[in-house]
């Protein structure tokens, strides 16, 4: 009897030592600004970048939500082209456009999300369509709402034509948008995709010139 009484009485030390231990780590967590919450928060992609705000600066953050409206300009153009180009170097052209603006957009999304920015809304035909002269102002090289009418009513030559045109236009302001990021960001990834930017569109500014005719 009494050995069974010792063993109730370790036992219950025992668990007593267990949820004593459990306490003071879970104060001593809490002191030391390591605790759960903070955890969970460094764990998840608003954390990390709340963490890292050092690494990003505002021109970061600007340069992708107008960059972000800009690319889906020139994707919303891109895709006129497979109904209404004649040419197949236009077509071609244009699919690469899209190919490769739509994962940067995405790219783009991401960085505003993980910093805890909003990501611009897709504007809508109408919206579109309305784009005043401030809005291409901010933006070099998009179009206005009469241009992308304009666009959208052509085919054949005259959209390849037109499309060129605008498109070498759109990617010039693109470049410059581009080498702001590039003086003035701090976010390594941006600067890289501005970096990105200028070589690839440089490239097919040279390469519609050469389509429409020009040296």
């Amino acid at each position: 009897m009494t050995a069974h009484r010792t063993l109730v009485r370790r036992t219950a030390l025992a668990v007593t030592a267990g949820v004593a231990a459990l306490v003071l780590a879970a104060c001593g967590g809490s002191g030391d600004g390591h605790d759960m919450g903070s955890m969970e928060s460094d764990s998840s992609p608003t954390g990390s970048a709340s963490a890292k705000a050092g690494d990003y600066n505002d021109a970061d953050v600007d340069f992708s939500k107008e960059m972000i409206q800009h690319h889906r300009q020139a994707v919303d153009m891109a895709e006129l082209a497979a109904g209404r180009a004649s040419s197949q170097e236009v077509k071609d052209l244009a699919a690469k456009i899209k190919g490769a603006q739509d994962p940067e957009i995405r790219t783009m999304s991401g960085w505003l999300t993980s910093w805890g920015e909003e990501v611009p809304k897709k504007m809508s035909a109408e919206m579109s369509g309305g784009m005043d002269h401030d809005m291409s102002a901010a933006m070099p090289g998009m179009m206005s709402g009469q241009d992308l009418d304009k666009l959208e009513k052509a085919s054949g030559t005259e959209f390849d034509k037109t499309f060129l045109t605008m498109m070498v236009e759109h990617h010039e302001g693109a470049i410059e948008m581009a080498k702001t990021e590039k003086t003035d960001g701090k976010y390594g990834s941006a600067t890289k995709l501005a970096d990105d930017v200028v070589t690839a569109q440089t490239a097919e500014i040279k390469q519609m010139n050469e389509m429409l005719g020009k040296s």
